[in-house]
C-alpha cells in the first residue's frame, strides 16, 4: 500500500486541527485555564477530549501540511478556540470588577491579595466572589457545558481554510464579540450598584453632618461605619448572589449559541 503525501496530511489534519482549537480553549478558559492547572494537564485534556470527538466531525479538508493554506487553517483553529473561551472569561471576571467596584467605594481597596489563578493583585473582596462563584459554577456542570460548547462549535463552524468568511467567523460576529466586553463592565455595575449606592448614602449623610457640625473628624467616624454598613450589606445581597449568577451564566449560555446559530 503507497500512501500519498495528502493522505497522511488528511489522517494529521482529523486529529491536529481539531487538537488546536481545543487546546487554545482549553488554554483560556476559567477554571482549567488559569496557572493553577499545570500546562502539561491541561494538554493531556485537549488530547483526550481531541480522541473523543475527532469521530464525530465531519471530514477535513486534504491540504498540503507544509503549505500556506495549512497555516491559515490553523490560524482558524486557535482563533476560533481562544474566542469561544474568551466568552467565559468575562462571565468569571465581572465578579471580579463587581467586588473592586464595591471595594474602592467601601475603602477595603487597599485590602488586597494575589489572585493565585491569574497571578495578579485583585482586592479581596473580589477573590471571596471569585472563589464563590467557581464553586457555584462546578456544583452546575458548568466546566461540562463548556466542553459541550466547545464540541458544538465544530458543527456551526466546521474546519476549512479561511479565517474569516462563509462556514467561519464574519466580520460583524467577530465585532459582537469584542464588543462583549461592555456587557461585562455593565453586568458588573448592575451587580455593585446596591452596596455601592448604600455607602453612598452614608458618605452623603457624613457630608451633611460635616458641614452641620465642622469641628467633628468626618474621616475618623465615617470611614469605619461606611465599612461595617458595606459588609452589612453585602452580607444581605449574600442570598441573591446564586440566582444573579445563574442569571448572567444563561445569558452567557443563550449568547454562545445565537453566535453559533447566526
Amino acid at each position: 500500500m503507497v500512501l500519498t503525501d495528502a493522505q497522511i496530511g488528511a489522517w494529521m489534519g482529523q486529529l491536529l486541527w481539531p487538537l488546536f482549537r481545543i487546546a487554545s480553549f482549553f488554554m483560556v478558559i476559567p477554571i482549567i485555564g488559569t496557572q493553577l492547572v499545570p500546562m502539561r494537564v491541561r494538554l493531556g485534556l485537549a488530547i483526550l477530549v481531541t480522541m473523543a470527538v475527532a469521530p464525530m466531525i465531519d471530514a477535513v479538508p486534504e491540504i498540503d501540511a507544509l503549505s500556506l493554506e495549512a497555516v491559515m487553517v490553523t490560524l482558524q483553529q486557535i482563533l476560533i478556540g481562544t474566542l469561544m473561551g474568551f466568552m467565559f472569561v468575562l462571565l468569571m471576571q465581572l465578579f471580579v470588577v463587581a467586588g473592586q467596584m464595591i471595594a474602592m467605594q467601601m475603602g477595603l481597596g487597599f485590602a488586597s491579595m494575589v489572585d493565585p489563578a491569574n497571578g495578579v493583585n485583585v482586592p479581596v473582596l473580589s477573590q471571596i466572589f471569585l472563589i464563590a462563584i467557581t464553586l457555584m459554577f462546578l456544583a452546575m456542570n458548568g466546566h461540562l457545558v463548556m466542553i459541550e460548547v466547545i464540541v458544538e462549535s465544530f458543527r456551526s463552524w466546521p474546519i476549512s481554510s479561511t479565517i474569516v468568511g462563509p462556514g467561519s467567523i464574519d466580520h460583524e460576529m467577530l465585532w459582537s464579540i469584542l464588543t462583549r466586553v461592555s456587557w461585562m463592565f455593565a453586568s458588573a455595575l448592575l451587580l455593585a450598584l446596591p452596596a455601592i449606592t448604600s455607602v453612598l448614602i452614608i458618605n452623603l449623610s457624613f457630608g451633611v453632618m460635616t458641614r452641620a457640625a465642622p469641628q467633628m473628624n468626618v474621616f475618623a467616624l465615617g470611614f469605619p461605619i461606611a465599612m461595617l454598613f458595606g459588609l452589612f450589606i453585602l452580607w444581605v445581597s449574600t442570598s441573591g448572589l446564586l440566582p444573579q449568577f445563574q442569571k448572567l451564566s444563561e445569558e452567557t449560555f443563550i449568547y454562545l449559541r445565537e453566535l453559533q446559530g447566526a
